[in-house]
């Protein structure tokens, strides 16, 4: 799995941190996403997912590797 963010399309809920902060963090100043990591290990794609299908502003693409 790929990971790819769009930060100018953040609206800073945090929707994908409190999904998983294994992937995901947001940036102090005003919330919005940081990727930690754009390949997560296996185990974590299932929240990953989630994450993206609960991202408001769809700022969240999944790609498959």
């Amino acid at each position: 799995m790929k990971v790819i963010v769009d930060e100018s399309r953040c609206v800073g809920a945090g929707m994908c941190v409190r999904t998983s902060e294994q992937v995901f963090d947001q940036h102090d100043e005003d919330g919005t996403v940081v990727l930690l990591d754009d390949t997560p290990p296996a185990d974590t794609h299932d929240a990953v997912r989630k994450a993206a299908m609960l991202c408001p502003a769809a700022a969240i693409v999944l790609e498959s590797a």
